[in-house]
């Protein structure tokens, strides 16, 4: 029987991957529902072949095509539908978050690839998984090599996760050009084809950051056994130390479809979705210490996520409005990573932590970002896109 998909974020560059993958693999994936933020007529259009496919479009900029329901309710209410087997979170940020609740709450195998849901609040949705028999299992190409090379291992066999990174277009940039890079520039990378704002997100490092918060709920490993090496080949998707002093890493063409595939089909591989990776072609693999001066994002973001709690959530929202003020053009590229530890710096955590208090959290970061950029740059203003409430 085919597995039966939702898409959270269809449009994006995971959602358009794995539409892909499920038209290349009809006898294994049937497309049951569909959900963007804002274009509802790009969807319409990504649509076209699947048409019993619910479609969900969460803050419409035009006009609804008839049949099209409206809402993050509606996206929740897709994300929890009977019948279904697997919810791809592919997209939407921060606003992914409920959708994904909504999954769990209904007890879905939830294949994620957008890191700012388990960022925001890591600990609510793997609480709520475990609470309905829910499964969450990664997308990102890091997570997914992980947790490929721990099948069959003792979780306490655990050493490390090394979780590798290209270095992005500035690897070797001197600083003070990195600094005053363009939009253009920062979205230039050198081995994946990824969307605007994780693209910008691997050039200041903060994507790994966000991985390692990823990594510490996805996996249930101390952030003090989780390592960042730069890896400029992406040929070592990540790798796992044991307590026997082995390392076990994945390998492969970087393209997220090989992960897309391994999710939806619940960790079978399905034969020819990638070619396959030529070591000889390769040539050699380089691997170095991640520079935190060069790049203070991910000593930002790792920061965050030791103390827990909603930090992680404000610093996530910092983030998303400091990159698209930088795309925007209202900030340099230099100051983004300042930008966010000054929110985290001003930020002062609840007592406790609920689904409110990660709301909470995530509109004053907001809200403070804006006023940073807004200093920064007092003739333009950005307004990003908030979390759906």
């Amino acid at each position: 029987m085919r597995s039966r998909v939702v898409l959270i974020g269809a449009t994006g560059s995971i959602g358009r991957q794995a539409l892909d993958v499920i038209a290349r693999f009809p006898e294994e994936f049937e497309l049951v529902g569909a959900v963007v933020g804002h274009r509802a007529e790009v969807l319409v259009e990504a649509l076209a072949p699947y048409p019993s496919a619910q479609a969900v479009v969460v803050a419409p900029e035009g006009p609804v095509p008839s049949g099209m329901a409206v809402g993050v309710g509606a996206a929740c209410e897709l994300a929890s539908m009977p019948g279904a087997d697997v919810i791809v979170v592919g997209g939407g940020g921060a606003s992914a978050l409920l959708p994904t609740l909504a999954a769990c709450e209904a007890g879905h195998l939830v294949a994620v690839a957008t890191k700012e849901v388990l960022v925001m609040a890591g600990e609510l949705v793997t609480r709520t998984a475990h609470d309905h028999g829910a499964r969450i299992i990664p997308v990102d190409s890091e997570h997914s090599a992980i947790w490929q090379c721990l099948r069959g291992e003792d979780p306490q066999s655990v050493a490390r996760l090394i979780l590798t990174a290209s270095g992005g277009p500035f690897r070797t940039t001197p600083l003070e050009q990195m600094a005053r890079a363009t939009p253009a520039q920062a979205l230039a990378h050198p081995n994946w084809r990824m969307g605007p704002k994780v693209t910008i997100d691997s050039a200041t490092m903060m994507n790994k950051g966000l991985e390692v918060i990823e990594a510490h709920f996805l996996f249930e490993v101390p952030y003090s056994q989780i390592e960042v090496v730069i890896h400029p080949q992406s040929a070592i998707h990540s790798a796992v130390e044991f307590w026997d002093g082995t390392i076990i890493a994945q390998l492969g063409v970087p393209d997220m479809r090989g992960p897309i595939a391994l999710a939806m089909a619940d960790g079978r591989r399905l034969r020819g979705v990638l070619p396959p990776l030529s070591l000889a072609q390769v040539g050699r693999l380089d691997f170095e210490r991640a520079d935190l001066t060069r790049f203070p994002a991910l000593r930002v973001a790792r920061e965050a996520g030791m103390r827990g709690g909603a930090l992680p959530a404000a610093m996530n929202a910092a983030n998303e409005v400091s990159v698209a003020a930088f795309l925007d053009g209202s900030i340099q590229f230099g100051d983004i990573p300042s930008l966010v530890e000054s929110v985290v710096r001003a930020f002062v955590p609840p007592a406790e932590l609920d689904l409110r208090a990660v709301l909470n959290a995530d509109r004053w970061a907001r809200e403070a970002a804006l006023a940073a950029v807004t200093e920064l740059a007092p003739n333009r203003l950005v307004s990003p896109p908030a979390v759906a409430r």
